[in-house]
């Protein structure tokens, strides 16, 4: 018998939400609006492109940063996006997607003892990454309904330790968008103690009505110290393709890279050259995007207008929350599991996202599905 013993590194980690709602929605047969994932498939001109460049031999190693096509369509998305120049060699470098790009930008950034303050409901790979570079999480929570942040907290929870903030927007789950104000009093706070930043923007062509997307790399004196992640699975319904990127100045990006070669070293290369090939040619995807999803969020709100859930508001994202205190009084994670076993819908309970759950009972909800799967959902959430 063998007596190895391992000490874990993250000994209260367990399963994901996502890996164990997915797997009950599929064990009960259940609709399966809990995973962030698109039902529908990615952009025909994307999928051709893929076979085509594998077909002709493009299967080796990409060079570490990126194709630098890739970089150069990048760098032109950005300035039509936000009206900036950024050299793309120098700046921005592609990843295995945004997930290894946040965990890239947390281990580039923290030293033990080190301490980050994210915002409560926060996703989920945020805290692990910190506490895998021995620093730690400073959590302050948002609550629902507003999921507004605190700023004066914030600024009470800055200590000679702190070394970043982690920014998400629009944000996952509350599907909230920062606006103007909050970015004020960021630039505030992280020039008066000499901060950085990480700003989780991989939603930022989706937001809805006269709500726009406020990007890190529209600010000057905030890219200057900041780490912007995207994702390319987000944007062209590709989430399995695991393709992102990070926009961060020359200083940062140097470091920045250093951990990324060691990670993934480089990314899938015939995705590069087919990404490529669709910002450049298909530029009006990511312009349609924000309505194509709004019809989706329309739908599913219309759809469950008449049932007792209170709609919370989605401003970007695809997602939406629902409060469920005048139907249950279960805890969520329990109303989540009855959902699935007893009403045949997946969704995720909003308190997994804490590190003190409010005891608020929201549930998150994904709407990236075709219409009639959002319908047919919404009548039996309905009839609750």
């Amino acid at each position: 018998m063998s007596t190895l013993e391992l000490s874990s590194k993250l000994p209260n980690l367990g399963t994901s939400i996502f890996t164990y709602m997915t797997g009950l929605a599929n064990q009960y047969n259940a609709i399966n609006l809990s995973q962030g994932f698109p039902e529908f498939d990615a952009p025909k001109r994307l999928k051709q492109g893929l076979a085509k460049y594998c077909d002709q031999g493009f299967n080796q190693y990409a060079p570490s940063s990126g194709l630098a096509p890739l970089q150069t369509q990048i760098a032109s998305l950005i300035g039509r996006q936000y009206g900036i120049d950024v050299n793309p060699n120098d700046t921005i470098t592609v990843t295995s997607g945004a997930t290894e790009a946040l965990f890239v930008s947390i281990q580039a950034i923290t030293h033990p003892g080190d301490e980050i303050i994210i915002f409560d409901p926060a996703y989920d790979s945020y805290k692990p990454a910190i506490e895998l570079a021995g620093g730690r999480a400073v959590h302050i929570a948002m609550q629902a309904p507003d999921y507004a942040i605190n700023w004066q907290q914030v600024a009470e929870a800055i200590t000679d330790k702190t070394r970043g903030i982690i920014i998400n927007t629009p944000h996952n789950p509350s599907a909230k968008t920062l606006k103007q104000a909050d970015f004020d009093e960021l630039k505030t706070l992280v020039l008066k103690h000499d901060l950085l930043i990480i700003s989780d923007e991989v939603y930022e062509h989706i937001t809805f009505g006269n709500t726009p997307h406020i990007s890190v790399l529209g600010d000057a004196e905030l890219f200057a110290r900041a780490f912007v992640i995207s994702s390319f699975g987000k944007t062209f319904h590709c989430t399995g393709w695991k393709m992102g990127y990070c926009v961060a100045p020359r200083m940062l990006t140097q470091e920045f890279r250093k951990i990324h070669q060691y990670v993934t070293f480089s990314s899938f290369t015939p995705a590069q050259l087919a990404l490529t090939d669709m910002l450049a040619e298909e530029p009006e995807h990511i312009t349609a995007l924000a309505p194509f999803y709004q019809h989706k969020r329309d739908v599913l709100v219309n759809a469950l207008q008449n049932s007792r859930f209170t709609i919370l508001p989605s401003e970007g994202t695809y997602f939406l929350l629902l409060d469920y205190s005048e139907i249950s009084e279960l805890d969520d994670m329990s109303f989540c599991e009855y959902l699935v076993k007893e009403v045949g819908v997946a969704a995720i309970p909003l308190s997994v996202f804490y590190q003190t759950a409010p005891g608020d009972r929201v549930i998150r909800l994904c709407f990236a599905k075709e219409d009639k799967t959002l319908q047919q959902a919404a009548e039996k959430l309905s009839a609750l």
